[in-house]
């Protein structure tokens, strides 16, 4: 069985501009893209080395992964002054993420036992990333509904600092969360993969 390292936690940024009109609205706009790196291997020690060395890396660190989520946050907001006040008139908070996943180039000729383990492996990889990007556009629509919650201000100046305040702590919580959900995973990775293989064994010999 691969030994594989600890997941990579998410990436971000964040760009908040501000502008100024009188609708009200709100639309988080959530984007994915994938892109893959690739490796090469007949036995699971190879393709565990291939992991270790091609793998994406984080932000800060040499250690390279099985697979990678980047999110990039941005938005703006719009504001509306009425009656001496200054209320939030729309927010738009988006969100982009990039999948970065394994392609095994060379299966063909693999023994069917290798190639079941990097099913599971594979497709286990697939699903945590995917969480990770499904945290980031859950922990948007948040931000956004806090935002367009404020309550008015005595000037714009107060509301804008308001809603930066919110993004920042919505980031924040954003990290929190993600931060959590690879601890998690992490604990329970041995016994998620024997699930998987089980699971797959058992179709396996069914089809026969």
């Amino acid at each position: 069985m691969l030994s594989v390292p600890r997941y990579m936690p998410f990436l971000f940024g964040l760009s908040m501009a501000v502008l100024a009109c009188t609708s009200a609205s709100a639309a988080v706009v959530a984007t994915k893209s994938y892109s893959y790196f690739t490796i090469r291997g007949k036995t699971a020690d190879q393709l565990d080395q291939q992991l270790s060395s091609n793998g994406p890396t984080a932000s800060g660190s040499s250690a390279r992964h099985p697979g990678a989520t980047k999110i990039r946050f941005g938005g703006d907001a719009t504001y509306v002054q009425s009656g001496g006040k200054c209320k939030v008139g729309s927010a738009r908070v988006t969100v982009h993420t990039q999948i970065i996943l394994p392609r095994w180039s060379n299966r063909k000729g693999a023994s069917k036992e290798l190639s079941m383990i990097w099913d599971a492996l594979s497709s286990d990889i697939k699903r945590h990333e995917e969480r990770h990007a499904e945290i980031a556009r859950n922990q948007a629509r948040t931000m956004e509904k806090q935002i367009l919650a404020l309550p008015p201000q005595r000037n714009c100046e107060l509301m804008q600092q308001l809603v930066t305040d919110v993004s920042t702590r919505g980031i924040e919580e954003h990290d929190r969360l993600q931060a959590r959900f690879d601890r998690v995973e992490a604990v329970n990775f041995q016994n998620r993969m024997m699930r998987l293989l089980d699971h797959r064994l058992k179709t396996a010999s069914g089809a026969r």
